[in-house]
């Protein structure tokens, strides 16, 4: 017969317990993983199924009380480092449906909106379009699979511990916005230059020759321009998600301690 004393136990929980909690908010807040129409009963699996899988090959994690202020601490260390994790994802894909709402303004195609399955919204028709090509490159370039090995050798870099560190992930958090609104600028800005430009012959049209009705002519012409934009856009855009994808992979690195 076993016998396990107590501090033993802890142990043993604890190392399978306190990297389920970092896994599992990964999960639960990630794109695609995290979206409302995969089940949490899901989530919950996948993250039991890691936690146990490494649960034995991550360092040893400290022996607390379950229900002191160490453990308190770890919780909180550990809910931190997937949140952070989970938001920066959400970031990076938030930068395409930012840019498609960019180019739907441009276009005249802003009030073009459809429910979003995956937040729950309504969002413009190109910023859905944006959306869902960003997930399928993310699926195609293995983007999953990455995040998860970043996952696991976080634990090796940022040991489970009660210590909490939050200043140098704080502020790489407040760069993100400016990140993202760059980023998005840098995908939409052939389709907003296009546009532009289709905006100044119009408005050159309207002053040589004021009968003309700009407004029933510039309207079809302004979308048809925008999408032959938005293709020209599209094909050169597997480049661009590459150097979003490094400098993403990059900030969750820094924030990471990796």
């Amino acid at each position: 017969m076993i016998h396990l004393s107590t501090a033993e136990l802890s142990a043993w929980v604890g190392q399978f317990l306190w990297p389920f909690i970092r896994i599992s908010t990964l999960f639960m807040f990630m794109p695609l993983i995290g979206a409302t129409s995969v089940p949490a009963r899901v989530r919950l699996v996948m993250g039991l199924s890691i936690a146990f899988l490494i649960m034995n090959i991550i360092p040893a994690v400290p022996v607390v009380e379950p229900l002191s202020i160490e453990a308190l601490g770890i919780m909180i260390h550990e809910l931190a480092i997937g949140l952070t994790g989970a938001l920066l994802l959400q970031i990076f894909m938030a930068t395409f449906t930012t840019a498609g709402q960019m180019m739907s303004m441009q276009m005249g195609l802003g009030m073009a909106v459809m429910v979003d399955p995956v937040n729950g919204v309504s969002i413009p028709i190109l910023a859905q379009f944006f959306q869902l090509l960003s997930f399928l490159m993310f699926l195609s370039l293995n983007g999953h699979l990455i995040v998860i090995e970043l996952l696991i050798n976080s634990f090796y870099l940022l040991p489970v511990s009660a210590d909490i560190h939050f200043s140098d992930s704080l502020d790489q958090l407040i760069k993100l916005g400016a990140w993202m609104f760059s980023s998005a600028l840098l995908i939409s800005l052939p389709a907003i230059t296009a546009m532009m430009v289709v905006n100044f012959t119009f408005g050159v049209m309207n002053r040589a020759a004021p009968q003309l009705n700009v407004f029933s002519l510039g309207f079809p012409m302004s979308m048809l321009c925008g999408l032959l934009a938005l293709l020209l856009s599209v094909a050169n855009i597997s480049g661009i998600y590459l150097q979003l994808t490094e400098e993403s992979m990059a900030l969750l690195r820094a924030m990471w301690g990796q």
